[in-house]
Formats: C-alpha cells, sequence, structure tokens
C-alpha cells in the first residue's frame, strides 16, 4: 500500500489522526496533514483505509498493491 495526500485539499480536520495516528500527524501552524510514512505496515491498513475514508476533504488516495503470483 501507498499513500498520498494532497496538502492543498486539506481542510485539517484532523480525523486521520485519529483513525491512523501511526501514519498521519498534523502541523501545528495549520493542521494540516503531515504523512509519517509512505509504505505504513499491513497491520495498520483497516486505520488507513478507515482515515482515507473519513477525511471530509478527500485528501488521502491509497494505492493498493495487487497481490503478486
Amino acid at each position: 500500500m501507498r499513500i498520498t495526500v494532497d496538502t492543498d485539499k486539506c481542510c485539517g480536520a484532523g480525523q486521520c489522526v485519529l483513525a491512523a495516528p501511526d501514519v498521519f500527524d498534523q502541523r501545528e501552524e495549520d493542521g494540516i496533514v503531515v504523512l509519517l510514512t509512505e509504505h505504513p505496515a499491513q497491520e495498520l491498513r483497516a486505520d488507513v483505509e478507515t482515515a482515507a475514508q473519513v477525511c471530509p476533504a478527500g485528501a488521502i488516495v491509497l494505492e493498493l498493491e495487487e497481490a503478486r503470483s
């Protein structure tokens, strides 16, 4: 899984940080999202997916890697 964030879209609601604090943080000066890791551990996948779903601005994009055969 690869995560990208669009800081121009971010409205600073902080829902991503509540859902996945090991992956997202916020800038102190304006609350804009800070991505802590672009490729989080697999065990964080559910939290990251929740963060993307609850983002009111749609600023989080997940690229899920297909299983390799």
